[in-house]
C-alpha cells in the first residue's frame, strides 16, 4: 500500500508558533520533487513539544495541502495507548491515508503489552497502520515475531524499521511476507533494505534533498542498480551530517540554511553546536544546496 520515498516532514516555527505559511511551502516542494508520501507529526516533526491542539492542525493542514497528491501518513504514536487512539482517530476523522504510530516510549511494555496496544488502535480506528520501531529512542524493541503477528491484523500494512539491524529487517521480510510493507526509518539502509525486499524508506534528508532520495527509490525498482548505488553514495555524506546531533536538529538548520524556514526549535531541542553547523554549512555547499 505504501512504497517509496516518504517525507518525514519537520514542523517549521515562527516566533515560537506553527509556521503554517512555511509548512505549505515545504510540502510544495516536496510533492514538486517527487516524493510518494508525507508524514507529519513525527519524530522529525517534533511532535513531542507539540500541543493537542498543533497537532491536529498541523495534520489538517498537511492534508489540505497535499491534495490527495500523494498519500499523508499521519504521526500518531503515544506512549500512553488512549492518546494514541485518539491521535490516530482524529487523522483518520480528518482524511489521513495512512497513521505511522511510534512504539510507546519510557514505560518499557512487553512484547505482549505492544500487541495489545497496536491491536487496539488498529480495531478501533479503520485506517491503515504503520507501526515505527525506533529502540534507540523508546528503550523496546519490537521482535520480528510480534511484528508478524501485527501483520495478521487487517489494517496493519507495514513497519517503520529503525532498529538499526539488517538482520532484524531481514527476518521480518521473511515472516510477513511480500504484501507488508517494509520501510527504512534510517536513510543510509534504504538502498541495502529494498535490495532484500524492502518498500523504501521514511526519510529525513528528503527534506532537503527530495528529488536524489526519490530518484533513489525509482530507479532502483525500475532495475538500475548502478543509478541507485550513485545516489545512495551521493547522499552518504550529506546524511552522515543531518543525524551529527540529535534529529531534527541538522535537519531543521539545513532547511533554515536554504532559505525555507527559520532556524527555530522548541525546547529542549536547541540550535547547533557552532562547529557541527559550520560542518553541515560546508557539505551542503559542497551538494550544491546551498
Amino acid at each position: 500500500m505504501f512504497r517509496g520515498a516518504i517525507t518525514a516532514l519537520v514542523t517549521p516555527f515562527k516566533n515560537g508558533q506553527v509556521d503554517e505559511e512555511a509548512l505549505r511551502h515545504l510540502i510544495e516542494f516536496q510533492i514538486a520533487n517527487g516524493v510518494d508520501g508525507l508524514v507529519p507529526c513525527g519524530t522529525t516533526g517534533e511532535s513531542p513539544t507539540l500541543s493537542h491542539d498543533e497537532h491536529d492542525r498541523v495534520i489538517e493542514m498537511t492534508i489540505d495541502a497535499a491534495k490527495k497528491r500523494v498519500p499523508v501518513i499521519a504521526g500518531t504514536g503515544s506512549n500512553s495507548t488512549a492518546e494514541a487512539l485518539r491521535l490516530t482517530r482524529h487523522a483518520y476523522e480528518a482524511g489521513a491515508d495512512g497513521a505511522l504510530i511510534a512504539c510507546p516510549y519510557y514505560n518499557k511494555p512487553t512484547q505482549e503489552g505492544l500487541y495489545q496496544h497496536f491491536e487496539l488502535i488498529a480495531k478501533n480506528v479503520p485506517i491503515p497502520i504503520i507501526p515505527y520501531n525506533i529502540p534507540g529512542r523508546t528503550g523496546i524493541n519490537m521482535s520480528p515475531e510480534l511484528i508478524a503477528r501485527l501483520a495478521k491484523i487487517s489494517n496493519i500494512v507495514g513497519i517503520k524499521e529503525a532498529s538499526g539491524s539488517i538482520k532484524q529487517m531481514s527476518d521480518v521480510i521473511n515472516l510477513c511476507g511480500k504484501d507488508f510493507a517494509v520501510l527504512s526509518g534510517d536513510d543510509i539502509f534504504t538502498l541495502p533494505l529494498m535490495a532484500i525486499g524492502g518498500a523504501g524508506v521514511i526519510s529525513v534528508v528528503s527534506n532537503v534533498a527530495p528529488a536524489d532520495m526519490a530518484g533513489l527509490v525509482d530507479v532502483f525498482f525500475a532495475g538500475d542498480m548502478a543509478g541507485a548505488k550513485d545516489l545512495h553514495y551521493k547522499m552518504s555524506a550529506l546524511i552522515d551530517m543531518l543525524f551529527i546531533e540529535v534529529n531534527p536538529i541538522p535537519v531543521k538548520a539545513a532547511l533554515a540554511l536554504m532559505g525555507k524556514i527559520e532556524y527555530e526549535y522548541r525546547l529542549p531541542l536547541c540550535k547547533m553546536a557552532e562547529a557541527n553547523f559550520k560542518k553541515l554549512k560546508k557539505v551542503m555547499i559542497n551538494y550544491g544546496l546551498i
